[in-house]
Parts: structure tokens; C-alpha cells; sequence
């Protein structure tokens, strides 16, 4: 089930592909996805939808990534959940 699979995101009128990870993390799931040379964890929130957060070992190239991003791959991710 963790095998690689490729999510594509819809942003500023652009498509965007990223490779994203399943992985199982107890009771729940995580995904990790690929965006940039940075890998970003969605994980999912209270209300339903995913939340992304950063590896911490990375290094600190999150300010490169728009935020707007992170919540079109996050919304990309419900859909794909429900």
C-alpha cells in the first residue's frame, strides 16, 4: 500500500504533478508528497481535510513554496479521500 503514485493539482490555472507516498502512521494515515525538492506530510485534520506539515531534518526551503499551493494539494487530497 505505500507504493509511489503521482497526484495532480490544479494551480493558477496550471496542472502540476507530484509523487506522493502513502504511509500508514498507527490508527491513521499520512501522505507525503513531493513538491519542489521538498517533502511535504498531509496529514488529516478534524474537519475532514488534510493539513500539511514540514520534515523538520529538511532544510529550509518551505518560504519558496506558496502557501495557496499547499492548500490546492490538501483540497486535491479530500476529494481524492471522499
Amino acid at each position: 500500500m505505500n507504493e509511489p503514485f503521482i497526484i495532480t493539482v490544479t494551480y493558477q490555472g496550471t496542472e502540476h504533478e507530484f509523487k506522493a507516498r502513502f504511509e500508514r502512521w498507527g490508527y491513521n494515515h499520512r501522505i507525503a508528497v513531493l513538491i519542489g525538492e521538498t517533502t511535504f506530510t498531509f496529514e488529516p485534520d478534524e474537519e475532514g481535510g488534510y493539513r500539511a506539515l514540514a520534515h523538520p531534518e529538511q532544510p529550509a526551503t518551505t518560504a519558496e513554496i506558496n502557501v495557496h499551493l499547499l492548500q490546492a494539494v490538501a483540497e486535491k487530497l479530500a476529494q481524492l479521500s471522499h
